[in-house]
Order: C-alpha cells, then sequence, then structure tokens
C-alpha cells in the first residue's frame, strides 16, 4: 500500500480557556446579576464544538456546579451563576477540546445576600460607596464615588461594571478625594461639590472644599464628560457669610480643628440641586447641622445665587436666605428636581451610623414658603445607606417611580465582617440601584 493512501490523523493543539474577569459579584435571589464572558477556542477545531463547563466549586453552600450555567456558542460564552448563600467560592470553569483535552480557569465567585425587592434591585459594581448621581438619558446614569474621585457611567437597568469612567483629579490640582456627595444638571453642565467638611478625624482636608464642573456630551451610553471649572473656597465663603450673620448655624464651630462632620452642630453637604426655574442658585442642603442643632431640627439648605459665576472663578460665593425644611429631624442626603420643579429629597440622619437609622422620601415645590410632604419611609434592613436620587419622575402620576442608590461602603456585603470599601477586588465592590414607587 502507498504512503499516499494512508489515513493521517487530525492534529489538534491545547484547548484554551480566558475570562473576561476572574472576580464576579452576585446576590442570592437576584434578578439580571451580572455574567462573565468566556472564550474559549482550540486549533483544528470549531470553537462551537468545545465544551464548557464548571467542574468544581470550593465552597458548595454558596454554589454549586449545578447552579453555574453557560449561554452562547461558537468561541465566545456567557457564564452566570445562581447563589446560594451569601459568602464566597472559587468556581473552576473547565473547556473541552474534541479529543478530550483540557484547559481551566478559575472565577473568584462572591455573593451577597437576599434583599427586598429583588426584582426592583440592580448592583452597580467596581465601586460601593455611590453618593450622587445624574441622569444622562436612555437609561444611563453617571454615580460619583466619595472614596473616590472617579465618576462612572452605568445602565440603570442592569447590573454589572461601568461603561466608562472619568477622573479629573489631576485637572482639580488634587491627590486625595474631593469627597464627592452631591450633583446637579444645568443644560450641558453637571456641578459636583465635595462634601465641604473636615474628614471623619475631625482634619480639614483641602481636596474636599471643591465644587467642579463637568460638561456633557452625548447622551445615553454615547455620554462623554469633560472637565469644566472648579472653585475650592465654597466652605469658607459659607463660614464668612455665616459669622456675619451672627453665627446663626455655627458653621465656624462646626469646621473647626477636632470637629467631627457627621454630628447633629457638624458641617457636612451631601445635596445640590437649582432652584426652580433657576440656572445661576442653586440650594446647597447639609446634613448637618440641623437647624437648630437639636433633635428634631430642621434640614438646612442655603441658596448660592451666583454659582455659574463662582466655578467659572469670576467671583466668591453669594447667598440667599436660607431654607429650613421640617423633615421629622431627617437632614438633607440627596435633593433632585425635574424640568416641572417637582423635587424629591432623601432624608437621613446625620449621624454616621447611617445604615440603621431612619431614612424617608420627601417631596417639595422648591418654595421656601412650601412645606414637604413625606412620600414614604426607605426600608433600612438591607446593608446601605440611602444617598442618592437618579432622577424624579412626574408626581402628579399615581404610580410614579424613581431610582435611588445606596452608599454600600460601610456595609458587610459577603457575610466577612470586611467593608465593602475595604474588598481588596473593584469587582466585588457594589451598590445598590432600587425602583421605588413613590406615589400613589
Amino acid at each position: 500500500m502507498g504512503m499516499g493512501s494512508q489515513a493521517h490523523a487530525v492534529s489538534y493543539g491545547t484547548p484554551t480557556i480566558a475570562l473576561s474577569t476572574a472576580y464576579l459579584s452576585g446576590a442570592v435571589g437576584a434578578v439580571g446579576d451580572p455574567t462573565v464572558q468566556v472564550t474559549v477556542a482550540q486549533s483544528g477545531a470549531d470553537a462551537g464544538a468545545l465544551t464548557v463547563s464548571a467542574s468544581l466549586s470550593s465552597r458548595t453552600t454558596v454554589a454549586r456546579t449545578t447552579d453555574v450555567t453557560f449561554t452562547g456558542t461558537g468561541g465566545t460564552r456567557q457564564v452566570a451563576v445562581n447563589a446560594r448563600a451569601q459568602g464566597y467560592t472559587d468556581l473552576t470553569l473547565k473547556v473541552t477540546g474534541v479529543d478530550g483535552r483540557t484547559a481551566t480557569k478559575t472565577l473568584h465567585y462572591a455573593a451577597s445576600a437576599a434583599v427586598q425587592q429583588p426584582a426592583d434591585t440592580r448592583y452597580f459594581s467596581g465601586s460601593s460607596d455611590a453618593s450622587a448621581a445624574v441622569d444622562v438619558g436612555g437609561g444611563y446614569v453617571v454615580v460619583a464615588d466619595d472614596e473616590s474621585n472617579a465618576l462612572r457611567l452605568y445602565d440603570r437597568n442592569a447590573s454589572g461594571a461601568p461603561l466608562k469612567s472619568w477622573d479629573f483629579s489631576s485637572r482639580l490640582g488634587v491627590t486625595k478625594e474631593v469627597d464627592i456627595e452631591g450633583a446637579a444638571r444645568v443644560g450641558d453642565t453637571i456641578y459636583w461639590t465635595g462634601s465641604l467638611g473636615n474628614n471623619k478625624d475631625g482634619e480639614y482636608k483641602s481636596a474636599r472644599n471643591t465644587v467642579f464642573t463637568t460638561k456633557v456630551t452625548g447622551s445615553g451610553s454615547g455620554t462623554t464628560l469633560t472637565y469644566g471649572g472648579s472653585y475650592k473656597k465654597l466652605r469658607d465663603d459659607l463660614v464668612a457669610w455665616d459669622e456675619a450673620h451672627g453665627d446663626r448655624y455655627g458653621f465656624a464651630a462646626g469646621t473647626a480643628t477636632g470637629q467631627v462632620p457627621k454630628q447633629i452642630d457638624g458641617f457636612n453637604v451631601e445635596g445640590l440641586e437649582f432652584a426652580p426655574g433657576s440656572t445661576t442658585t442653586a440650594y446647597v442642603g447639609f446634613r448637618a447641622p440641623l437647624a437648630p442643632a437639636v433633635p428634631g431640627g430642621k434640614a438646612l439648605l442655603v441658596p448660592v445665587t451666583n454659582i455659574d459665576q463662582v466655578v467659572a472663578g469670576r467671583a466668591s460665593a453669594a447667598f440667599g436666605t436660607p431654607i429650613e425644611l421640617d423633615l421629622g429631624g431627617l437632614s438633607v442626603r440627596d435633593i433632585r428636581k425635574n424640568d416641572a420643579n417637582q423635587y424629591l429629597i432623601v432624608a437621613g440622619s446625620w449621624a454616621a451610623d447611617d445604615n440603621s437609622d431612619p431614612y424617608a422620601l420627601y417631596s417639595w415645590t422648591g418654595n421656601a414658603a412650601d412645606r414637604p410632604v413625606k412620600l414614604r419611609d426607605l426600608p433600612t434592613t438591607d446593608p446601605g445607606g440611602w444617598e442618592a436620587v437618579v432622577d424624579v419622575p412626574d408626581l402628579t402620576s399615581p404610580t410614579a417611580r424613581a431610582e435611588l442608590l445606596t452608599d454600600n461602603g460601610s456595609a458587610d456585603l459577603y457575610g466577612d465582617s470586611t467593608e465593602a470599601k475595604d474588598l481588596t477586588h473593584p469587582e466585588w465592590k457594589k451598590s445598590r440601584a432600587v425602583w421605588f414607587t413613590v406615589t400613589g
């Protein structure tokens, strides 16, 4: 028999498997948890003929191999995990080639506990300390973080990592966190403010005394932010204004060295929004102090009447008549309005132990003479403190819904006594976004 008639065996290479990320966070009972992309290949073979499976779980109480599902065909598959319990597990993912040879990768998986309203809950990963949010249309939102200076773009309706992020620290001339706590949009400009207060040890940190702007181009998933301008003396202006008016709110004492900001008589800004019909007057909302600084005191808003000139570097801040709002002894944690000048106020405690203190949602007209109206209490049994409202629906609708975000920084998400902001992998850090019916 001639050599040309001999059958030649097909030669296959060693199969390969790669993951879009080695770390994934999910939640027990979650709807729409994020997935990981799995890329497989084997030279000499059709990628569609390769088999992908989960072959091992290091902690089956959290997730078993049967809780791992794969979708897709060809060289790209998607893997999802259905968590059984809170905690961590390492999942071994295996590709099997057409000749039986295999390759594996490890997916490090973390599951947070079940929450109320899972169908209305999504998780924004990459950061646990959501502190302010601005809608940019098309179902997308830019979220600030009070533990870094990053601004991140998320799909409002999906759990997962940010699509884009921006950090303007170098343009701001800061190396420390601005402690971004409030934001407001007018036209194509977003104003962002730091807390303006001392740090938790009562020390002055200049980066926190920052207000800056970003310009928005595009919308939705195509949103882009560019740096505008900044101002680093709003705290100083507020203290001088208060001193000139008889120390009515105690701003000088609240900003003194050693003064912790999250006290009933402290100094801490957490809200920013424009006055009705205005593009130049912005309400600065205080977490502390209350007015007066006693239990049951009112929440404080101070109008900055020339914020456009301030951030453009053309003037020091000028102030209007302060507004004191009865929020049932709670203070401003966020304030947001719509084009019809309907406002929502997230009200919470001035205290630092805010993951369990009361929270409530109020509507308001934006006019000083009008009292806020309590719409609902916000649940506090799940991790995280309510920190931001994305946008304001038409509050005349009987079934209006609004999306609120939590700051999960001090939450123990995975049951190992580690605060979320101290987790070693950003993929495991996450804030909750929850839709609530706010009227009717």
